[in-house]
């Protein structure tokens, strides 16, 4: 018997493209089988989470856990190859994978409040101390951020001439441009997080923070700090972005500029996904190219 899905708010936008519907009508049967194989208790599902559904679980031998069943993007492919590679050290740890259903058992993070509930000093105090643990060495199979850089470039303009050009061509161009520059002449590459903002950092008890939700890159380190510094939850102003940026390239010894040109080139890339414009996301672009 297939289990009843319950689908949060966060999740909503899937029923507007094809291929969300189709991961829809696929969930019960993906729930179930992860239930039976497993062995799992399960909780209503996490109200905010966006990209994935995700449940609060339990094992047979009472271990907390979280249940993620992934929409099936890229970005997210490779995210329990990711918390492996970590081992648990300054991440979640990946407790089971089943690959041919997108589903993954974690650690849960108890009492799990976000990084955006603590003070702005303190919550970045956290991310400079984690992100040097998180940036290891790391190859195949992870994609390399030169060639995920190299899909954006050839992908937004098209995106943008479908979509109804929904933002203005001068940031489109900027993007554009600071991509083109930044592809080719990357430093050191190691394994970076392309999702890595202040939501999904959670409180936990056998660390005081953990990340979750890795969406996985081999890149310079640079990249690494694009998603704190352009994510909304600790202050989406200009002022806000620009001191982030400031202290945490200063912080952990990186090029302002490089971290800013991502940022830009990023942001942009994700404000149109399947045909869905996400105005906040070119709002962040139309702000964080104001920093220069």
């Amino acid at each position: 018997m297939e289990t009843t899905v319950e689908i949060p708010d966060g999740l909503g936008w899937v029923r507007r493209v094809p291929t969300g519907r189709e991961w829809l009508a696929a969930l019960p049967g993906r729930l179930a089988g992860c239930v039976e194989a497993w062995g799992l208790r399960l909780g209503r599902p996490f109200p905010h989470a966006f990209a994935s559904l995700a449940l609060p679980a339990e094992l047979p031998d009472g271990t907390r856990a979280v249940l993620k069943l992934q929409y099936p993007d890229a970005d997210s492919e490779y995210e329990a190859t990711a918390l492996a590679h970590w081992a648990g050290d300054g991440a979640a740890r990946l407790l089971a994978h089943d690959p041919d259903r997108r589903a993954l058992l974690v650690e849960r993070c108890d009492p799990g409040t976000p990084l955006h509930a603590a003070p702005t000093e303190e919550a970045l105090d956290v991310i400079a101390a984690l992100l040097p643990r998180l940036w290891l060495p790391a190859g195949a199979p992870f994609t390399p951020l030169a060639e995920e850089a190299a899909g954006w470039l050839e992908r937004m303009p098209v995106s943008w001439e479908r979509a109804g050009r929904p933002y203005e061509r001068r940031l489109l161009d900027t993007a554009l441009g600071r991509l083109a520059e930044l592809v080719g002449t990357q430093g050191e590459q190691v394994l970076v997080n392309q999702d890595l903002h202040a939501g999904n950092v959670l409180r936990a008890t056998r660390e005081p923070w953990l990340v979750i939700d890795p969406k996985p890159l081999v890149g310079e380190r640079e990249f690494g700090v694009v998603a704190i510094v352009r994510g909304q939850e600790l202050g989406h102003s200009p002022t806000a972005m620009r001191y982030r940026l400031d202290r945490l390239t200063a912080e952990l010894g990186l090029d302002r500029e490089r971290v800013l040109g991502w940022a830009i080139g990023q942001t942009l890339a994700w404000s149109i996904a399947e045909d869905t414009v996400f105005a906040h996301q070119i709002e962040t672009a139309r702000r964080l190219a104001t920093l220069g």
